[in-house]
Parts: C-alpha cells; sequence; structure tokens
C-alpha cells in the first residue's frame, strides 16, 4: 500500500513544503549562475523514468557552456574534485548537492520521487524491452532525487555495484526504509561524503553536439 499509494501523497506533501525554500534557492543562485558566463541556469538532460519513459530531469547547471560529456570506462558519468567542466559556484553546489533541487518540480510533475533509485542517463538505451530483468526491477519504481545508492555510497562504487544496490532498494521498499535512507542523505551532505571517486583507466570523452566521429578517449590518473 505505501509503495503504490502512500508514497506518492507524501512526495507531493513534503515537495509543497519544500517548494518555498526551493524558490529561495532559485533567487538566490539564478543570477549568480548566469553572470558566471551568461548561460542558461537550469541543465534540462533526458533521463530514464519509471518503466523506461524518458523525461527531462532539472538541475542547476554547474558546467561552463557546452562542456564536454566525459564519461568513465563502464559508462558511467565522470566526476571528480578537478573537473576542468564545474565553474566555480558549479563546484559549491555540488558539494553542497544544491544543483539537484530543481528535481523538486520533476516530483511535482509525477516524473520522480523524494527518494528512489538513481534516474540514469539514456546512452545506448534501445527500448525497456531492450533491458534485462535487473534493469527492469529497477525502473519498476519512480528515480529519486536521493535514493539509497546516493545515501550510503554516493559516487563510491561502481555501476554494477549500484545497480545491485538499487534492486536492494527496490525489493526492501518500505515506509521505515525511506525514513532511513533520508535521514543518512542528510548526514551524507553535511559530512560531504563520497562526492568524488578517484578514477583510473580509460574514460570516453563526447561532446554532446558533435558528430560520431569525433569521440575520443582520454587517460585520467589519480589525483
Amino acid at each position: 500500500m505505501y509503495k503504490n499509494y502512500y508514497k506518492r501523497w507524501i512526495d507531493i506533501l513534503l515537495s509543497l513544503i519544500a517548494l518555498p525554500f526551493f524558490l529561495v534557492i532559485l533567487c538566490v543562485f539564478s543570477p549568480i549562475i548566469w553572470f558566471t558566463d551568461h548561460g542558461p541556469v537550469f541543465y534540462n538532460y533526458p533521463r530514464l523514468g519509471k518503466v523506461g519513459k524518458v523525461f527531462k530531469m532539472f538541475k542547476f547547471r554547474s558546467m561552463i557552456v557546452n562542456a564536454p560529456d566525459i564519461r568513465n570506462a563502464d559508462g558511467s558519468t565522470y566526476n571528480d574534485d578537478n573537473d576542468p567542466r564545474l565553474t566555480k559556484i558549479g563546484q559549491f553546489m555540488r558539494k553542497t548537492s544544491i544543483d539537484e533541487t530543481p528535481q523538486i518540480l520533476n516530483v511535482l510533475f509525477g516524473n520522480m520521487s523524494l527518494i528512489g533509485p538513481r534516474a540514469h542517463i539514456i546512452t545506448n538505451y534501445n527500448g525497456y524491452d531492450s533491458l534485462d530483468e535487473d534493469r527492469k526491477r529497477r525502473l519498476s519504481v519512480l528515480p529519486g532525487i536521493t535514493g539509497y545508492n546516493q545515501a550510503y555510497y554516493r559516487n563510491s562504487v561502481s555501476s554494477e555495484q549500484k545497480l545491485k544496490n538499487d534492486i536492494y532498494y527496490v525489493d526492501h521498499l518500505t515506509f521505515e526504509m525511506d525514513v532511513k535512507v533520508l535521514f543518512k542523505t542528510a548526514v551524507s551532505v553535511l559530512k560531504q561524503e563520497n562526492i568524488y571517486v578517484e578514477q583510473h583507466g580509460e574514460t570516453t570523452v563526447e561532446t554532446v553536439e558533435q558528430p560520431e566521429e569525433t569521440k575520443q578517449t582520454i587517460e585520467v590518473g589519480s589525483k
């Protein structure tokens, strides 16, 4: 009953309560982001939602305009404290997770939940029917602003381990689980735990606007 009914009503209620706080954040950070390089305030990127439905997820833009799309060898998004694509205000927003706050709008629109698996990028996505059973299970619930994996591990584990963590959450989804995740998220953000993960090996670099043949490979060493 909680998973299929009460969870959605709690999402709406808490999002409405949080909305005035988000509007304050919007008023403070929007001009700072814009004056940094006169680029857009929001970064809207297609993500996978429940049962494979694609939607645009809202975030505050933390990178320079037309930043190249950098991926790790496993296809996950490159994330590093010294990422040259990040603006100064973007670094602060990443560390404090302020860049994620516009997703309150996605929750109100019904694309996301406050707590759930991470909304994944659509690279190499060939439709819901092409996914294996584990990835379909992950998409059986709405993706979340935060979740079990983000709260306990953030960016410190591999993509495959994140998948296992997401499935564990889906299989154990209860009101008590969501409360634990919510409080652990607050602790992780305050302590700034596992924001960046040390990278090694080959990383694919791609600018979205470029054609396929412009992709290149770089080495990302330890800091």
